[in-house]
């Protein structure tokens, strides 16, 4: 028998109760988020003690004593600086307590002085040198006074001058002029007779012909300042010397080696010295006595080098070597055979040759003979 079927929607006991546990749930979840949210932390700046300091890098702080320095910039070497700076590379070293020598970094700053040189050594002690004392003015002294000393203004004392000396000034009679008489004359012939021979001169004018010294022209050969009594002569002016008046611009400079010129010395191109196209194995000269600074490859670009140090002034540089015979602290004089030509760093077989005059590069050319 079918089951009747009604209108009427059939209701789930457990809806209602479902629904509103779920919204007891949520608001429970939402109370526990605002529970938990956790307040911005409050700090006092005002009680919280500075950053300590950053400690600098070892050698980085610029020496004290004030001397010319160098800043290291990325991709320096030591040799590099020191071939620019016509030092030897050890001594660089030294003077910057450098121990590895393959190491400097980029912001260090080296010396270029050694400690204790005279302008690093007064700056590192305190001890400011002043200008000589020149001597005070000769003024002439009045008569009765003693010569070369100056008459003291009463209360005004030089500004660093001895005690003025108290000389007694006798009185001079013979100077006064006692006619005629300070007081009136009866006119008559032989009071006008002697105004006209003896005119009356005022003690202004005798105390000013008393205080300027007679001029006298010096003889031939001294100077004014001589002939003055008392007066201090100034020192000789000299002349700085001339480039090449120098004993170290005094080199007599032989070509490196024989071949013909590939590249010319240019300072708009960077080209520091000239190039010397040979053959490999060709021998490589000293162009001039001196010392051996450097010899191996630690700057790039040229290869197997030698640097040769000749005096305070020059050294030269002979790169891209096959062979190097020489050893640094070697002495070598003017024509030694000191390597082979070769082409370590370089396209073609060849000697790059530098002068260079206080670390700057200058052209060969002007100082060697004509080929």
């Amino acid at each position: 028998m079918p089951v009747p079927l009604t209108s009427q929607p059939v209701t789930m006991p457990w809806s209602r109760c479902a629904w509103r546990a779920l919204a007891l749930v949520g608001a429970l979840l939402v109370v526990a988020g605002c529970a938990t949210q956790r307040r911005a932390p409050v700090e006092d700046r005002a009680l919280r003690p500075p950053p300590p300091a950053a400690a600098p890098a070892p050698g980085v702080a610029a020496p004290a004593d004030g001397g010319p320095t160098y800043v290291v910039k990325r991709g320096d070497t030591l040799f590099q600086i020191a071939l620019d700076t016509g030092l030897d590379y050890r001594e660089l070293a030294a003077w910057n307590n450098i121990d590895n020598v393959n190491l400097i970094r980029a912001g260090q700053v080296l010396r270029l002085t050694a400690p204790g040189t005279p302008a690093a050594a007064a700056a590192s002690t305190g001890v400011v040198t002043a200008p000589l004392r020149t001597a005070p003015p000769v003024v002439a002294s009045p008569p009765g006074t003693a010569p070369g000393v100056a008459a003291a203004t009463p209360g005004a004392p030089a500004a660093g001058a001895p005690p003025p000396v108290a000389v007694a000034t006798p009185r001079n009679t013979e100077s006064l002029k006692v006619q005629p008489k300070a007081f009136k004359e009866a006119y008559s012939e032989q009071a006008l007779a002697d105004a006209a021979r003896s005119p009356p001169v005022a003690a202004s004018e005798t105390t000013v012909a008393a205080a300027v010294p007679t001029l006298t022209t010096p003889a031939a050969g001294t100077s004014a300042a001589a002939s003055t009594p008392g007066a201090v002569a100034p020192a000789k002016a000299e002349a700085p010397p001339a480039v090449g008046d120098d004993d170290d611009d005094k080199l007599d400079w032989v070509w490196p080696a024989k071949g013909k010129i590939v590249g010319t010395f240019s300072e708009t191109a960077n080209l520091k010295g000239i190039d010397i196209a040979g053959t490999a194995g060709q021998p490589v000269l000293a162009s001039a006595g001196g010392t051996v600074v450097y010899a191996g490859t630690g700057l790039r670009g040229y290869g197997k080098l030698i640097i040769v140090k000749h005096n305070k002034t020059y050294l030269s540089a002979y790169a891209h070597n096959r062979e190097i015979l020489v050893k640094e602290g070697e002495k070598v004089s003017k024509g030694q055979k000191i390597a082979e030509m070769g082409n370590t760093d370089a396209s073609e077989v060849k000697l790059h040759f530098e002068i260079r005059r206080m670390g700057k590069p200058m052209d060969p050319v002007r100082y060697l003979p004509p080929a």
